[in-house]
């Protein structure tokens, strides 16, 4: 799988776990940043990240910041996007399995490498069921394109 990954300073000890893990079980990882743990301002890689995965060109990402939250608050105002907070293995199986979360996001001040990696395994592995779920989901879309027709 292709995998686009992003983190803020906070984070960016996670972020490279998880990058060299994810290359050493064959997955194929595009980083946007942060490249240090020098100060950047988390929505910059956070709309990197989103605005590709809601253009269609990842299927899914992964971001990271200090708990999770600004993160998952930038990626989720794009439309498609199903950004998940995940710092517990349900939440993780559940994005996946009801919401077909397509960004797992990740506090790097909340959890910790083996944690991570097996909240990443369980989003990976876990399918979404579909079904009456779908329909939820369809919801979503009614709401990306009233925005849409708003502003246009």
């Amino acid at each position: 799988m292709k995998l686009l990954i992003g983190c803020d300073h906070a984070a960016y000890g996670l972020k490279e776990t998880l990058k060299r893990y994810l290359i050493e079980t064959g997955h194929e990882v595009e980083d946007v940043g942060a490249f240090s743990e020098a100060s950047v301002d988390y929505p910059q890689i956070g709309m990197q990240v989103a605005a590709q995965v809601s253009e269609g060109r990842y299927g899914r990402g992964i971001l990271m910041c200090g708990t999770g939250l600004g993160m998952s608050m930038v990626a989720n105002r794009y439309p498609h996007v199903r950004a998940a907070l995940c710092n517990d293995l349900f939440s993780a199986l559940m994005s996946r399995r009801h919401n077909d979360a397509n960004i797992l996001v990740m506090g790097g001040r909340v959890i910790g490498d083996v944690l991570a990696i097996d909240i990443l395994n369980a989003w990976l592995e876990t399918p979404f069921e579909g079904g009456r779920h779908q329909r939820r989901l369809d919801q979503f879309d009614i709401i990306d394109s009233q925005k849409y027709e708003e502003q246009h």
